[in-house]
């Protein structure tokens, strides 16, 4: 269980009689001079937005000139609103101004979304969405004839265009990330195994958009550094003079790590004082399983409510789930039997043997089927694996070792590339498993379940997911089991696509495949 995790969501609060301590100052602070400066997260912040804007704009006036173009040459035909006449070139125009309100509108460019996360693209389709109904009530209402060739192209286009432009651009940010620009500067707030605990998410994210600066701890802890695997994070104040730390340190944000002694009335006149400095303030709640989709808050007669909406395991997004197992895993099959024909005699000739390997697993609600797997290793390998179980190098109820003697030449560079792990669409497409899902375990794993583990079983197993896409057998079994249940407490339509997506950019680049 994480710190977090045990002290609750909101305790929060400050020892306002901790004694002073001194702290050096930052090597990298400015001096203000009585002036105002530009942080370098309002700077990135800035910056980025432009290009978003910029980009954004190019797309949607190619598109709408495209989907001209597509439908009607290169004439500029009119359409009629009511007795009168408006060129498409007009209309495209306007169209591709309306798309660019929309989008900011619903935030697709705000710095806390973009660049991380599926939020930035799901602010995308909901601004398209809103405009295209606006626009039908619009040109019902002023009797618009509109071509409906034109919206045929214009709409899928728009839609995947901003996408893959967003794409790019995230992907831009990434590596600009990765050599430390475009983050924002924070200081982290709390008890020390708090603090210690959301440096080490934050450092951990990949393309995380903090750069932590320093710490603030209670003033009753003498630590002067919290170390966090290879990185000594400087305490630079005590939690009662961190908005003295935030102006030295030009810290574009705190984040609070957990419970303190003053509640929520600390947090309120913590903010009002970091108002002047327009820093955000930022609270980690102990709610670390639970995705921000689920969490919606709701003011009633100035009490802030969270509300937390239970995970379904029934229902129509199931139904839609299944659908998308059934056409995805159909279609893959059709187009990979060439392949799986020539990965057969690669298999047959390698080593004696079926070229299938049949497994018995435990899927949704403890239920037994036939996993199917091109074989990798030699036939003898379930009677050889006894004499194998002290050089394991998994952890806990996973057996996992490197450099495996049982695995066949052919099966070297099967499991690299996960290719043996394609005859599961099979099984996707029969319904023992879907697309994306938890691990699918064995029994003898099923055994020694404890308490929450189970869960895992609440769904079907993946022939991917949040293991595969984050380390595979790199993982040890406590992250296993924490990203299964993630995903079993939080998926989602539009998480299982990404996650189809980066499975298969990892598959050039496998990690931990072995």
């Amino acid at each position: 269980m994480s710190p977090l995790e045990d002290s609750g969501a909101f305790g929060l609060g400050l020892d306002l009689a901790a004694p002073a301590r001194y702290y050096p100052a930052s090597r990298s602070v400015r001096s203000r001079a009585g002036a105002a400066t530009v942080r370098s997260g309002e700077q990135w912040a800035t910056r980025y937005h432009l290009r978003l804007c910029i980009s954004d704009a190019t797309v949607l006036t190619s598109v709408a000139i495209g989907a001209q173009i597509g439908r009607f040459g290169f004439g500029n035909p009119d359409v009629s609103v009511g007795q009168f006449g408006i060129g498409y070139g007009f209309l495209s125009l306007g169209i591709a101004a309306a798309w660019m309100l929309a989008l900011g509108i619903y935030g697709s460019r705000d710095a806390r979304v973009v660049g991380i996360g599926s939020d930035e693209y799901k602010r995308v389709i909901s601004a398209t969405t809103t405009l295209l109904g606006l626009l039908a009530i619009t040109f019902l209402v002023f009797k618009i004839d509109i071509a409906r060739g034109y919206f045929a192209l214009a709409v899928p286009l728009g839609v995947g265009g901003l996408i893959a432009s967003r794409w790019a651009l995230r992907n831009w940010l990434m590596r600009q990330r990765a050599f430390g620009h475009y983050l924002s500067r924070v200081i982290v707030l709390g008890r020390h195994k708090d603090v210690r605990y959301v440096i080490n998410q934050i450092q951990k994210k990949s393309g995380a958009a903090y750069h932590v600066v320093g710490a603030a701890l209670p003033g009753s802890d003498p630590r002067l550094s919290v170390v966090v695997g290879p990185t000594a994070v400087p305490v630079v104040s005590t939690i009662d003079s961190v908005v003295d730390a935030v102006r030295r340190f030009e810290a574009d944000a705190v984040i609070v790590a957990g419970p303190l002694k003053g509640g929520s009335d600390y947090i309120q006149k913590l903010g009002w004082r970091l108002e002047e400095s327009r820093t955000e303030l930022v609270l980690a709640t102990g709610l670390t399983n639970v995705a921000g989709p689920r969490i919606h808050s709701r003011p009633v007669e100035g009490l802030p409510l969270m509300h937390v909406e239970l995970p379904q395991y029934a229902g129509a997004k199931h139904v839609v789930k299944r659908l998308l197992d059934v056409v995805l895993s159909g279609c893959a099959l059709l187009v990979l039997a060439p392949l799986f024909l020539v990965l057969a005699v690669l298999i047959r000739r390698d080593s004696p043997g079926p070229v299938l390997f049949r497994q018995e697993r435990i899927g949704r609600a403890g239920e037994k089927f036939v996993m199917f797997k091109f074989r990798s290793m030699v036939v003898t390998a379930e009677e050889e694996l006894a004499g194998l179980l002290e050089r394991n190098e998994g952890a806990g109820l996973l057996f996992k070792m490197k450099d495996d003697p049982r695995v066949t030449t052919t099966g070297e560079w099967l499991r690299r590339y996960s290719l043996d792990e394609l005859p599961q669409l099979w099984n996707v497409l029969r319904g023992d498993m879907s697309l994306v899902g938890p691990r699918p375990p064995l029994q003898r794993e099923v055994d020694g379940y404890k308490d929450r583990v189970h869960r895992r079983l609440y769904i079907k197993p993946g022939l991917t997911g949040m293991w595969q896409i984050n380390g595979r057998s790199a993982l040890n079994w406590q992250d296993s089991v924490r990203l299964d249940l993630y995903y079993v407490e939080n998926w989602s339509l539009t998480g299982d696509l990404i996650i189809l997506w980066r499975t298969a950019r990892m598959l050039k680049n496998p990690v931990g495949a072995y």
